[in-house]
């Protein structure tokens, strides 16, 4: 090999749009173990760390992504002539709701906020916070929706175990509008929620052999 291994696993990281796991660097360099990745991949973070540069190597949505630090993001932002997406107060709620309730249908969450959901799912499929999993095996068969990979990046989470308390969240959310920066933009989390006990597809009465995502509800 020619060049530095951690050199060659930052130039990755660099040229990568989405979050890189430790095997998709591993198929790029088949010659170097997984165990030797990680090793290096923290070395990166230690070396971005002392040098105390603008940006940091991240590890979010299972994988590792370079991030510019949210001092630097209104500067970035002034660069590109936009400004962050904005989620309302209801959107972040209704977003919370399935973060910690998932997988959920669209009755549930209309349960726990008392008022209909239609327009705040749609806007979040369209952002890609949330996803449609399959359809809960009860009459209707309604929909389950759960949240995605893009969901983690934009909240700094390294998976659904790191989401912070539901308390927590609800006043990250506390104006009228709050807003959510893209990926490149620093969000940093405190990761105190417990392991949720995980069920299997039957104990839940999901249904997901066949599903397509934005299948119409019934």
């Amino acid at each position: 090999m020619e060049q530095p291994v951690e050199l060659i696993i930052e130039a990755l990281l660099f040229a990568s749009s989405k979050p890189l796991s430790v095997q998709e660097i591993h198929r790029c360099l088949p010659e170097v173990p997984a165990p030797e990745i990680r090793e290096r991949l923290r070395v990166l973070q230690a070396a971005y760390e002392a040098m105390k540069r603008s940006f940091a190597l991240k590890e979010v949505a299972g994988g590792y992504q370079i991030r510019t630090r949210s001092d630097y993001a209104p500067y970035v932002l002034r660069m590109l002539k936009s400004s962050p997406s904005r989620l309302s107060r209801a959107a972040l709620e209704t977003l919370a709701i399935i973060a910690y309730k998932q997988p959920i249908i669209r009755q549930e969450i209309e349960q726990f906020r008392g008022v209909d959901v239609g327009g705040i799912l749609r806007t979040l499929l369209e952002k890609d916070l949330i996803r449609i999993v399959g359809r809960k095996n009860i009459p209707g068969r309604p929909l389950i929706y759960g949240t995605t990979k893009r969901f983690l990046e934009v909240f700094d989470l390294k998976d659904l175990d790191s989401l912070p308390k539901l308390k927590e969240f609800k006043e990250f959310g506390s104006g009228d509008a709050t807003a959510v920066h893209l990926p490149e933009e620093e969000r940093q989390l405190e990761t105190t929620e417990k392991k949720r006990t995980a069920q299997t597809p039957e104990e839940q009465g999901l249904l997901f052999p066949g599903e397509r995502e934005g299948a119409p509800e019934a």
